[in-house]
C-alpha cells in the first residue's frame, strides 16, 4: 500500500495510463472519487486537501475463503435486519461482485450486477446477471466513501423495478445510516473524528 502523498498520485498515474477512469481508480485504491480527483490535480495545499482514509482490505480480497468468511457476517445482517425480505442479492462492480457471488450461494438467492461505469457513479445493472424487476434485492460492496456509487445503484435498481431493501458495505468511510431512504450497514465504521 502506497505510504505517502507522492506514492498514491505515482499509482493514480499509473492506472491513468492503464486506461482507468476516476471512478475505476477510486475503487483499486478505495479512496473516493474526490481524493482521487485531488490525487490527479496535484494539489498541495491542505486547505483543498480532501478528508478520506484508504482501506486496505487486500489481506481478504486474496481468498476466496476469506471472502466467504467475510460474507457469512453480511448474511447475519440481512437475517437481522430484513429476515427472509430479499431475492437477490445486488454486487457493486468490482469489488463488491466476489461478496454477492459468496451472499448468494449461501442463501440461495439470485445475483446480480450493477456496473459502474462513469466518474459520477453512473451504471447500469447487468443483463447477464438476475433480473431484478419485482425482486427485493440487497446491495453491497467493499467501501462506501461519499455514497454515489451506491446512490446510483439504489436509483438504478428502483428504476429497474426492483424493492431495495438494505444496503450493506465493508468499510463505511461515512457516517451516514442510509443511502435514498435504504438502510446502511457497513461490517466496519472507518471516520475521522
Amino acid at each position: 500500500m502506497a505510504s505517502s502523498v507522492d506514492d498514491l498520485r505515482t499509482t493514480v498515474e499509473e492506472y491513468r495510463s492503464k486506461g482507468l477512469n476516476t471512478q475505476q481508480i477510486a475503487d483499486e485504491m478505495s479512496l473516493s472519487q474526490t481524493t482521487i480527483k485531488w490525487l490527479s490535480s496535484g494539489g498541495v495545499g491542505s486547505d483543498d486537501r480532501p478528508e478520506d482514509i484508504r482501506v486496505g482490505w487486500r489481506s481478504i480480497a486474496v481468498k476466496s475463503g476469506r471472502i466467504e468468511a467475510i460474507s457469512y457476517v453480511f448474511c447475519d445482517i440481512m437475517e437481522e435486519e430484513i429476515g427472509d425480505e430479499v431475492d437477490t442479492i445486488v454486487g457493486i462492480s468490482i469489488n463488491g461482485i466476489a461478496f454477492a457471488q459468496a451472499i448468494g450461494g449461501q442463501m440461495d438467492l439470485d445475483i446480480a450486477i450493477s456496473r459502474s461505469i462513469s466518474d459520477d457513479g453512473g451504471g447500469h445493472i447487468s443483463e447477464v446477471f438476475a433480473d431484478v424487476e419485482g425482486k427485493k434485492c440487497v446491495v453491497v460492496d467493499d467501501v462506501l466513501s461519499g455514497g454515489t456509487t451506491m446512490s446510483k445503484t439504489v436509483s438504478n435498481l428502483r428504476a429497474a423495478g426492483a424493492d431495495v431493501k438494505l444496503c450493506m458495505v465493508l468499510a463505511n468511510k461515512s457516517h451516514r445510516n442510509e443511502i435514498e431512504g435504504v438502510p446502511l450497514r457497513g461490517l466496519v465504521r472507518v471516520v475521522t473524528v
